[in-house]
């Protein structure tokens, strides 16, 4: 018995062995401060709670349109006018289980077997293994740290072909933090605009960003808002990650085709999440005020982890967005601890969490393989302690 080829050609994360690894030491007991987390570590507000538990009071338990409810639809719409300078109808608007799964909805609808698929390197490690299911071609394009690994508009063109069909652009950027200027965002906009591809334009952490406004590429020109397929969800505005509530916003032939898959594999997003998301992203109020707490508690996190990480003498790319520092630890490559030899930031990660109970991510799974990714989804206390921790791991490296 054989199984399929693309389920063969799915690569397996790295991060899950560490991650897997860190939880079965706090359920043994040990004191485990992780650095490892992709989500808020915060609650999800009161009020949307409160929507949650009105729509099961109220009996809204049942199907929706695959693309999800009308009223949700226009939220969303009116978020984008207003956030975002985007006109777009409800027919426009496909809400999924999760952001990832409008993604995956995005590629299903527009690759065809062999077409390739421009993937910035750093990037989340999903991006590839998504393209691959949707039967695309991951083509890297490394980024420069100098440039805060933003690409650029002639790394861009470095990498179109005759092949070409997408670009994927994550901004604000997991892993890196990096945000785009509206001035970067309009020369790659220019750039693209001259070829025939579309943009899948994931903006997930448009919210958490420190400095610096966030843009979305799609209000460059109407013609590249024709082009674009802008992704966005619930999961780290509100602290939602287990509502599995996403949405695209798209040109309605896309949309349409992304709401038909959907309808034949999974139907509606969570019913009573949808009324609960519609609540969320309507109550400006409340919604901004949780909003601009969680914001300002992660820039303080930010600074401290940037603080500590400069007083042990680590390089790191500086966070403009999401809760993410990625830090270099290519001085570290070939020393040794209690006889083990760091060969690779998965070697460095595996060795941090096995001597001082520290998780983080080794990025070799993101397309960096001399970085780690640290969260700062953690509290003062676990960055301070965990950084110590890191400054003890670190004195005890030798060649």
């Amino acid at each position: 018995m054989d199984i399929a080829k693309r389920a063969k050609q799915i690569s397996p994360s790295l991060t899950l062995e560490i991650t897997a690894r860190a939880k079965k030491m706090k359920a043994d007991g040990m004191r485990v401060v992780s650095f490892a987390a992709g989500e808020p570590d915060f609650n999800t507000p009161e009020y949307i709670l409160d929507a949650g538990r009105k729509a099961l009071d109220l009996g809204l338990t049942k199907y929706t349109p695959a693309a999800g409810t009308v009223e949700l639809r226009n939220a969303i719409c009116q978020k984008l006018k207003n956030d975002n300078a985007l006109d777009y109808d409800k027919s426009n608007i496909v809400v999924s289980n999760g952001a990832k799964h409008s993604l995956f909805n995005a590629f299903m609808a527009i690759l065809d077997p062999g077409d390739e698929v421009i993937i910035p390197s750093p990037y989340w490690l999903s991006y590839p293994e998504i393209v691959k299911m949707a039967g695309g071609v991951p083509v890297f394009v490394e980024t420069k740290p100098e440039n805060s690994f933003k690409l650029t508009p002639a790394e861009f063109e470095s990498a179109v072909t005759k092949k070409t069909k997408a670009l994927i652009l994550n901004n604000p950027n997991n892993p890196t933090g990096a945000v785009y200027t509206r001035s970067e965002l309009n020369a790659l906009g220019a750039t693209i605009e001259k070829y025939e591809i579309f943009v899948v334009s994931d903006e997930i952490y448009e919210k958490l960003t420190y400095e610096r406004r966030h843009h979305s590429i799609a209000a460059y020109s109407d013609i590249l808002k024709e082009r674009t397929v802008v992704i966005n969800g619930m999961s780290k505005t509100y602290s939602m990650t287990g509502w599995r509530v996403g949405y695209a916003a798209a040109d309605e032939q896309i949309a349409s085709a992304m709401s038909s898959m959907q309808s034949h594999s999974t139907s509606n997003a969570n019913t009573i999440a949808q009324y609960a998301s519609c609540v969320a992203l309507s109550d400006k109020y409340h919604g901004d005020a949780f909003l601009e707490d969680m914001r300002a508690t992660f820039d303080a996190r930010r600074a401290l982890m940037m603080l500590r990480l400069h007083r042990l003498g680590m390089q790191y790319i500086e966070p403009k967005g999401a809760f993410y520092i990625m830090v270099n630890i290519k001085d570290y490559i070939g020393k040794r601890i209690e006889g083990q030899r760091i060969d690779s930031a998965f070697d460095f990660a595996s060795l941090l969490l096995e001597q001082v109970q520290v998780a983080v991510i080794p990025c070799e799974s993101f397309g960096a393989p001399e970085y780690i990714r640290m969260s700062y989804a953690a509290s003062e206390k676990d960055i301070e302690r965990g950084l110590d921790a890191m400054g003890s791991f670190l004195s005890q490296l030798h060649d």
